[in-house]
């Protein structure tokens, strides 16, 4: 979106925002203390961690895209089904990526 297409103020958009928002940042710094703690040191080559570590460097970029970016960057690109799903959910990261 180009700029000024958000009504709102941007000192108004940071007084509102800025609590919740590096609430999530301090989470995500608890999910990596966690991680680096674990007894076992597994899953630090998940395609899932490598991803997020990818779009972390995203979030300082300049100018609009970060959130296609992202998304993007998470999503998974193939075109071909699988013949069977190996969880219930969603990978959350595309298991093929180059990361």
């Amino acid at each position: 979106m180009p700029p000024g297409s958000c009504p709102m103020p941007g000192q108004r958009i940071v007084d509102t925002y800025f609590m919740e928002h590096r609430a999530k940042l301090l989470d995500i710094a608890a999910f990596f203390d966690r991680l680096d703690r674990a007894a076992d040191g597994e899953g630090r080559d998940d395609v899932r961690l490598r991803a997020l570590r990818r779009a972390i460097p995203l979030l300082l970029e300049d100018g609009p895209g970060r959130v296609r970016k992202m998304l993007e960057l998470f999503s998974d690109h193939s075109a071909e089904p699988i013949p069977q799903a190996h969880t219930q959910s969603a990978l959350g990261a595309d298991p093929h990526g180059d990361y």
